[in-house]
């Protein structure tokens, strides 16, 4: 598999794990890095893990009942580091909460590659537009 399709790969996986409400392999994408977002910095596997299950409600199913649809994705790669920028749209339904978008932002990704592996060094989270995200996200505080 070549450098881009292995990095637009482990893009989509945080979009996935993070609408399976699989915290835990969210943060293993992060062992060795950051996510950067309006909620300040997690470092590491446990930190990134542990700023999700504070921040994201999840649902009798398990998962935030979320889709995260990333687009326009922009890779660089040179040797093994690497870069990227994308975009991303939240959308979620629930009881009584029709399908919509909740969110609307941008990524910029930094990324190393060890043992042939890629893996994020720093994500940084830039929400653009946002809607109603009470049933997605903990209120501040509580």
């Amino acid at each position: 598999m070549d450098d881009y399709r292995a990095l637009e790969n482990l893009i989509f996986s945080y979009a996935s794990l993070v609408d399976a409400g699989d915290f835990a392999g969210v943060g293993a994408l992060f062992a060795s890095g950051a996510f950067v977002g309006s909620g300040g910095t997690a470092r590491g596997a446990s930190g990134v893990e542990r700023m999700l299950r504070e921040a994201v409600i999840v649902y009798e199913d398990g998962t935030p009942r979320t889709k995260h649809v990333t687009t326009n994705i922009a890779l660089e790669v040179t040797g093994d580091a690497a870069s990227g920028r994308a975009y991303f749209t939240v959308l979620q339904a629930v009881a009584d909460f029709p399908l919509q978008t909740i969110a609307a932002g941008r990524y910029h990704d930094s990324f190393t590659r060890q043992d042939g592996a890629w893996h994020f060094t720093e994500r940084q989270a830039t929400v653009d537009l946002v809607g109603d995200v009470r049933h997605h996200l903990h209120a501040k505080g509580s």
